[in-house]
C-alpha cells in the first residue's frame, strides 16, 4: 500500500531548498558553512514595512481577507504597474498569493489541460518545470546557452512553438543567470508571438529592481501592447524589499484568468496572510529610494564575485545584468582529481566537493537545466562572500 499519488513520480524536491536544508543541518552540528545556495537578500526588511505589520496586528487586521487579496493592496499593485511599468490594470485583474511561486502554480493549475505545452528557456528556476508537470502540462525546455547570453532568441522560440503550446514563460533578470532582455530583444520575441495568437505569455519579473550598469527594465506587456490580453505579469515583494519570509507575490493579467486563479486559491490556501498584506502595502506605497541603494551594493558584490571566479583555475564566469546570482561554468575542472582521490565528473560532483572540503554551499547547474555550471548567490555580507570566494579558489587550485 502506498500513500503517494503517481504524479509524485514526475517531480523532485527543490534542489535549492534541499541544499539550504543541508546548510542548516551542518550549522546545527557546528560546521562553519558559508551558504551561497539560497536566493535571499541579507538586508533587513525596511523598518517602515515592519512598523506597518505591527500596526495591522494592533488594529485587529487578523481576519480573513478577500481570497485575491485586500482591495487596498490590489489597488496599490495597480498603481505600481502604472507608475513603474506603464501598464494599466484594474483591481479585478490582480491576484495576491503566498509568494510568487503560488501565483505561478495557480496560473498553471487554472489554465493547463493534459498535454498542453509550456516553453521554458533554460537555464530556468528549478520549480518551473515541476509545476507544469503537476498541472499535467508538458515542459518544453529550450536550451539558451552562454553563447546567446543565456537568453531566448526569436528563432529558437519560433522552432519551439507547436499547436499544443499554451504558454511561453520568461524570467528576467533571470534566476539563475542574472540575464536580462533589452527592449529590442523583447520586441523580437513579440513579433513571433504576434503570429501565434493562441500562445500566452507569463513573465516572472521578481528581480525587476535588482539590475546593474544603469540598465532600464522592460516587461513584455509594456513593450508589446498587442500581447496585453494574453500576458500574465508576475512580481512580488520578496527580493527587492527583502521580504522572502512574508510570502507575498502578485500578478496582473486577463480578468478571466485571474478569476480562475482566484478559484484555485480559494480551494487551496484561501487568502495570503493579512499581516503580510499590510506589510506589502507599506512596501509598495512607501519610500522606494533604498531600492536603488541596495542594487548598487549588490552590483559591487557582483563585480567582486565575477572577478574572483574568473581568477579561479578551471572556472569561467559571465557578468550578469541583474538579480543576485552568477552562473559560472565549471567545465575546466571536470575530469580533474580532488586531494581525496575523487574524479570530478559532473557539476553536481563539483558542488559536493566544495561543500565537503571547503564548507561552501552552491547549487549544481543540472538542477537549472544546464550543465556544466553551478549557481552561486552573492546576496550575503561582503566578509562572508570574500571568504567563500577564497575557499572556492583554493578548492580549484589543489585539483590535479
Amino acid at each position: 500500500m502506498t500513500f503517494t499519488a503517481q504524479r509524485m513520480n514526475l517531480i523532485k524536491p527543490s534542489a535549492t531548498m534541499a541544499m539550504t536544508g543541508r546548510v542548516l543541518a551542518l550549522r546545527e552540528q557546528g560546521v562553519n558553512v558559508i551558504g551561497l545556495s539560497a536566493g535571499e537578500p541579507d538586508f533587513p526588511t525596511p523598518a517602515h514595512v515592519c512598523d506597518a505589520a505591527a500596526r495591522a496586528m494592533q488594529e485587529g487586521q487578523t481576519r480573513y481577507t478577500d481570497v485575491a487579496g485586500t482591495r487596498a493592496l490590489r489597488e496599490a499593485i495597480v498603481d505600481k504597474f502604472r507608475r513603474e511599468n506603464g501598464v494599466a490594470y484594474t483591481p479585478e485583474q490582480v491576484i495576491v498569493s503566498a509568494g510568487g511561486k503560488q501565483v505561478i502554480y495557480n496560473a498553471f493549475m487554472a489554465s493547463l489541460d493534459p498535454g498542453d505545452e509550456v516553453i521554458i528557456p533554460a537555464p530556468y528556476w528549478v520549480s518551473y518545470a515541476d509545476m507544469v508537470l503537476l498541472a499535467e502540462g508538458r515542459p518544453v525546455v529550450v536550451p539558451c546557452g552562454e553563447e546567446v547570453g543565456f537568453k531566448l532568441h526569436s528563432s529558437a522560440l519560433m522552432n519551439a512553438i507547436t499547436p499544443r503550446t499554451k504558454w511561453l514563460l520568461l524570467n528576467a533578470p533571470s534566476n539563475p543567470t542574472g540575464a536580462a532582455y533589452t527592449e529590442g530583444e523583447l520586441r523580437a520575441l513579440a513579433e513571433v508571438l504576434d503570429r501565434h495568437p493562441n500562445v500566452h505569455v507569463m513573465t516572472d519579473d521578481i528581480y525587476e529592481h535588482i539590475r546593474y550598469d544603469g540598465r532600464p527594465f522592460h516587461t513584455i506587456a509594456q513593450v508589446a501592447p498587442s500581447l496585453y490580453d494574453r500576458t500574465l505579469t508576475v512580481n512580488g515583494v520578496s527580493k527587492a524589499y527583502a521580504m522572502t519570509g512574508w510570502r507575498i507575490g502578485y500578478a496582473a493579467g486577463p480578468q478571466p484568468l485571474i478569476k480562475a486563479m482566484t478559484t484555485i486559491q480559494g480551494q487551496s490556501t484561501s487568502n495570503p496572510c493579512s499581516i503580510s498584506q499590510a506589510a506589502a502595502l507599506a512596501a509598495l506605497t512607501g519610500d522606494q529610494t533604498f531600492l536603488t541603494q541596495r542594487a548598487r551594493m549588490f552590483e559591487v558584490r557582483r563585480d567582486l564575485t565575477v572577478r574572483a571566479l574568473n581568477d579561479a583555475p578551471g572556472l569561467s564566469c559571465r557578468t550578469p545584468e541583474g538579480a543576485f546570482y552568477v552562473f559560472p561554468s565549471c567545465k575546466g575542472v571536470l575530469g580533474k582529481t580532488t586531494p581525496q582521490g575523487k574524479v570530478l565528473e559532473s557539476d553536481e560532483d563539483f558542488v559536493a566537493y566544495l561543500l565537503e572540503t571547503k564548507q561552501v554551499a552552491c547549487v549544481h547547474g543540472a538542477a537549472f537545466g544546464m550543465s556544466p555550471y553551478f549557481r552561486l548567490s552573492y546576496a550575503i555580507g561582503p566578509d562572508a562572500l570574500e571568504g567563500a570566494l577564497e575557499r572556492i579558489k583554493e578548492a580549484c587550485t589543489v585539483l590535479r
